[in-house]
């Protein structure tokens, strides 16, 4: 079960991942330097991927890794490294341009989209290297109802999120002046 004990820490994380990842967008230098701020904090993000690339590699010392690499293994982690690394940038651009719309609810609106639409994107490609037994049209309805409802649910979930811009007060009573009277 240790599988799913891991699962649900990644969710954790990914979860809070773009809230934390728009938060340090927000709190970069602004005005001049806002078209700049989403950089900014990926500069950070992979700051923060290459001191965990380091604790990765001292748990290889530490567990006895003969250091034995193959060029597919590594040629294939190196592009999934890039599709998460495109991603995660095109994450900081999609929460930069929301946060104009949505404010500092703009993870609200954006990370529904991205963590209900990367399982189907997921689910079509593995299906596609490697095809469930008796083909495509074998798929179960729940599971194709499953997909629709989580495109469904994104929709619904970034259409509506909250502005966080607070209510609008309505406008001042004019009062007269002692010219108008």
């Amino acid at each position: 079960m240790n599988w799913l004990i891991y699962a649900f820490l990644t969710v954790i994380s990914w979860g809070v991942y773009g809230v934390l990842l728009h938060k340090g967008r927000s709190n970069m230098p602004m005005g001049p330097e806002t078209a700049h701020a989403g950089l900014k904090a990926f500069l950070f993000v992979c700051v923060a991927y290459a001191l965990i690339g380091l604790a990765a590699l001292a748990l290889l010392k530490w567990r006895g890794s003969n250091w034995s690499f193959t060029g597919g293994g590594i040629k294939w982690s190196l592009i999934a490294g890039g599709a998460g690394a495109i991603g995660a940038f095109t994450l900081v651009l999609a929460l930069g341009a929301a946060a104009q719309i949505f404010k500092g609810a703009a993870a609200a609106a954006v990370m529904p989209i991205v963590f209900a639409g990367a399982p189907i994107i997921n689910t079509i490609v593995a299906m596609t290297v490697h095809p469930p037994e008796g083909g495509f049209k074998s798929l179960p309805i729940p599971f194709l109802l499953g997909c629709v409802m989580a495109a469904g649910g994104a929709f619904l979930v970034a259409k509506y999120a909250p502005t966080n811009t607070g209510s609008t007060p309505p406008p001042a009573a004019v009062q007269p002046t002692a010219a108008s009277k």
